[in-house]
């Protein structure tokens, strides 16, 4: 089982991986962590009771890694509930390294099916609400267990 350390300027939050349900998704954002790709990187969209949204090299939410990955839109953990990481894109398979965390289930389950959810966040959810538009991701450490 994979996991993750994802550090913030607010706190730190500890994220269970989708693999039977993401797998490519899953191996993709812990390919590009262990390279260090997402350290430093802006929260650069965050909406209340909606989503944090971090990943883009640039900040501005239009940059990527430089290549796109397909949906996984099919397996059982679908469903955009608080704590949910979810992979952002501007279209069916055009996702790269942009991700959000979802606020809460209320303003999110449209995405349900849209977008890859691929993890969740199993300790830190207080940080999610934390963290504010410019904050910076620390560091994401990946533990294979």
């Amino acid at each position: 089982m994979l996991k993750a350390i994802l550090e913030t300027e607010r706190g730190t939050m500890t994220i269970e991986f989708f693999e039977a349900d993401a797998p490519l998704t899953v191996k993709n954002f812990t390919d590009l962590a262990k390279r260090g790709f997402y350290d430093g990187l802006l929260f650069h969209r965050v909406l209340p009771n909606f989503v944090v949204q971090a990943g883009c090299p640039d900040g501005t939410g239009a940059g990527g890694p430089g290549y796109s990955i397909p949906c996984e839109l099919t397996g059982e953990n679908q469903y955009h509930d608080r704590g949910v990481l979810s992979m952002a894109h501007r279209g069916l398979n055009t996702g790269g390294s942009q991700f959000f965390i979802c606020h809460s289930r209320d303003q999110t389950s449209h995405l349900d099916r849209k977008h890859t959810c691929f993890g969740r966040v199993t300790e830190g959810l207080e940080v999610i609400d934390a963290i504010r538009q410019g904050d910076r991701i620390e560091k994401i450490s990946i533990i294979e267990a």
